[in-house]
């Protein structure tokens, strides 16, 4: 057998720990853990979807073309039938020349938004007409053989596929050659409200729908080779009214009615479920080339007229990873930690689980926890900031005989915690960002169910204000921290909620949700640049790993923790070198420490086996 130098030309090198800046694939002998290590690039395990920019004009059953950086959208209902247009670059929809045809329920295929088709509809009657988009104005060419609404198709201008519809079920299939329509062999499966894809005309996906004779909803999935349709794999939920994207080996599936957020992606051979739509849809429209990284997949529109306009990125996009290091010394939950510190530097303090409330206080210098100076006043589920030489711990909750809220500040100079001034409204589960010298707490709740609170306050160095309340009230919310009380970022929370909402100095805007629902997570970063994780979930999986990754507009799921845990946990660093400690896993209290990294190269140890 051939030795590792003899095929990569170099021997494997020994470490003490690990080499400081590693290459990817690079294979190396750690000689404190005594094992063989090497350094992979983490890329996602499945796809995740994340906000684009709104429609102008929110529609139902349109036609869809193009790319998520190169799409057009044309006709649908509005509510009144309607041929409006609308361009797509990937951040802004236009609208440009409208349809010569005003129609819903319509096909559409095109390779980008210069190059398009717009093929059957209802006027209401239903209607053959097709027409050719030039980047500037619609055509009128050769209508289809068969008049159809509901229909179905995928391709370009000069190679496309049409298929099913309703007048009523249809089964017709129909190929375009740049010219004419010609019929072709049909569908197994007579049916309309189906969703498609395809790239040409020698290839095709039809899936969903409601089929003939008896009208129901069905899953069935058929694929063509440029003769015939095959029944294939089913979709794993059977639905109609939704919409696909992609190709005959690469596709995806996603809404449907009831409004749903539900999202399927194929292979080629069968469906697998993977990350929802952020919202929940019917009668959407979707197109794109591939289900793959940087494919560009878009969906938009849909059920109540939305504008809202969502892109896929697809498995293997890169990602960060979670590493598990060195726990803490005390098992916790309902513990902060000081956001602004560093993967390196950090420091975590307080918790609720098991009562008393503990004033524990462990600082991390990247390798050890080691317990320093407690706080002044054991408490939990409190807000915090700071550094691990300058942080801020205000308000909270100690459960000794009962439920007693607690109004006090501390504040941390690297050694000892000191009393400052009181919060105006004592309250727990609150949300807090910031420094020592510049705070913000946010949200909370009473005991004894005195309701979730939207109460935002405001620290300057010496006293708190009230400021501007939060649009949604929420306790226990997964924050990420601002380096200042100007800046920060509130996500999820309690009741459970995907709201994320961003404070600028004076007030709050709601922007894009969560993709993930959930309460007592934590997170690090910046308002523009921010990490989430963990958090509960309810029944019947109450814990979650999930993270995501804030790029300043959108939300995209990220690879999860190594363990699963809730009731507000200690978050520190940055989106890019973040650390996570303690919580509540689905059984007990945890001292598990994870660290963040991104971009996604993470040494990784090689198994003896």
């Amino acid at each position: 057998m051939a030795a590792y130098k003899e095929i990569h030309g170099t021997k494997i090198r020994n470490y003490t720990t690990n080499p400081d800046n590693p290459l990817q694939g690079e294979v190396w002998y750690n000689e404190t853990d005594n094992v063989l290590k090497f350094q992979y690039g983490a890329v996602s395990s499945s796809g995740s979807w994340s906000s684009g920019g709104n429609l102008n004009t929110g529609r139902v059953i349109s036609g869809a073309a193009g790319v998520q950086t190169a799409g057009l959208i044309f006709g649908g209902k509005t509510p009144p039938i309607t041929a409006l247009t609308e361009s797509y670059n990937g951040s802004a929809w236009t609208e440009v020349n409208d349809l010569n045809t005003s129609r819903m329920a319509l096909g559409g295929s095109g390779a980008n938004n210069t190059a398009a088709l717009a093929f059957g509809g209802a006027t209401p009657s239903n209607t053959g007409a097709t027409e050719l988009w030039g980047g500037t104005n619609w055509t009128e060419v050769n209508d289809l053989n068969n008049a159809r609404q509901l229909i179905t198709g995928g391709g370009t201008t000069t190679s496309t596929l049409a298929f099913g519809g309703w007048n009523p079920y249809k089964a017709e299939t129909e190929s375009w050659n740049g010219t004419n329509w010609t019929e072709v062999n049909d569908l197994n499966t007579a049916r309309y409200y189906q969703a498609g894809c395809g790239a040409d005309n020698t290839e095709g996906l039809c899936f969903g729908g409601i089929d003939a004779p008896g009208g129901s909803v069905t899953g069935k999935t058929e694929s063509f080779n440029g003769t015939n349709w095959t029944e294939v794999n089913d979709l794993n939920t059977a639905r109609y009214a939704l919409a696909g994207g992609g190709s005959a080996t690469s596709g995806l599936a996603f809404g449907a009615e009831p409004a749903s957020a539900l999202t399927e992606q194929w292979n080629g051979t069968s469906w697998t479920e993977v990350a929802d739509l952020a919202t929940a849809r019917y009668e959407l429209m979707g197109a794109g080339t591939s289900n793959a990284y940087g494919g560009g997949i878009f969906a938009t529109g849909g059920g109540s007229y939305l504008t809202v306009t969502e892109e896929w990125t697809g498995a293997g996009a890169p990602a960060g990873a979670w590493t598990t290091v060195n726990g803490l010394n005390n098992a916790r939950s309902g513990l902060v930690g000081a956001k602004n510190g560093t993967q390196t530097a950090g420091l975590v303090y307080g918790s609720y689980n098991p009562p008393p409330a503990k004033a524990f206080t462990e600082s991390w210098n990247g390798t050890n926890w080691t317990e320093v100076n407690d706080l002044n006043n054991g408490r939990s589920l409190s807000g915090s900031g700071g550094t691990q030489t300058a942080a801020i711990m205000a308000t909270g909750i100690y459960p000794v005989s009962g439920s007693t809220l607690d109004a006090t500040v501390e504040t941390f100079n690297g050694t000892n915690w000191t009393e400052v001034n009181d919060v105006n409204t004592a309250r727990y589960n609150v949300g807090g960002a910031g420094t020592t010298t510049g705070a913000l707490i946010f949200g909370g709740e009473y005991p004894g169910g005195g309701g979730t609170r939207a109460y935002t306050e405001s620290y300057n160095g010496t006293n708190w204000t009230e400021v501007n309340d939060m649009s949604n009230g929420r306790a226990m919310c997964a924050q990420s921290a601002g380096t200042t009380n100007t800046a920060c970022i509130a996500a999820g929370g309690e009741p459970l909620q995907t709201h994320t909402e961003l404070w600028n100095g004076s007030i709050w805007s709601e922007v894009s949700n969560l993709n993930t629902g959930r309460h007592s997570g934590s997170g690090c970063g910046s308002s523009t640049a921010a990490l989430i994780f963990g958090g509960g979930k309810a029944s019947p999986n109450p814990v979650t790993g999930a993270t995501e990754l804030w790029n300043g507009s959108s939300w995209s799921e990220q690879n999860d923790l190594n363990t699963a845990r809730k009731d507000t946990f200690g978050g520190i660093g940055t989106s890019t070198s973040g650390l996570g400690a303690g919580g509540h896993t689905a059984t007990a209290n945890t001292d598990a420490a994870e660290e963040w990294t991104v971009p996604g190269v993470v040494g990784k140890t090689i198994s003896t086996d």
